[in-house]
């Protein structure tokens, strides 16, 4: 697997918005940096969740990571903190339709709608 996505000095801008840290227990804890690796490889290939390389984790526990942290904002606030580079422009782009389904599997009486 290629290393990582982002740069270190991207990383650097994001961490601090992540749920959880490595020492708590379940799905909060773990290697924040990789989880948020993972929804990127989604969002670039459009790949389903089930099509997840192992090398990222169980794609499952990605999954419910990637979900609890579109609910508590997560993505939003750490791509504010990258917003002015070019190559995340793209990203938020693509990383927005996944957040969307995952909304939309929830119940939303309006898929799409934020």
């Amino acid at each position: 697997m290629d290393r990582f996505i982002l740069t270190d000095a991207q990383w650097t801008k994001m961490q601090p918005f992540c749920l959880g840290k490595p020492t708590d227990p379940g799905r909060t804890g773990g290697d924040a940096r990789l989880v948020t690796e993972a929804v990127l490889w989604i969002a670039r290939t459009g790949s389903p969740w089930r099509d997840l390389s192992a090398s990222f984790g169980k794609w499952n526990a990605v999954f419910k990571r990637f979900r609890d942290w579109v609910k508590a904002g997560v993505f939003k606030r750490m791509f504010d903190a990258v917003s002015g580079e070019p190559d995340m422009e793209y990203a938020m782009v693509r990383l927005s339709g996944p957040i969307v389904m995952v909304k939309a599997q929830k119940g939303d009486p309006k898929p799409g709608h934020r």
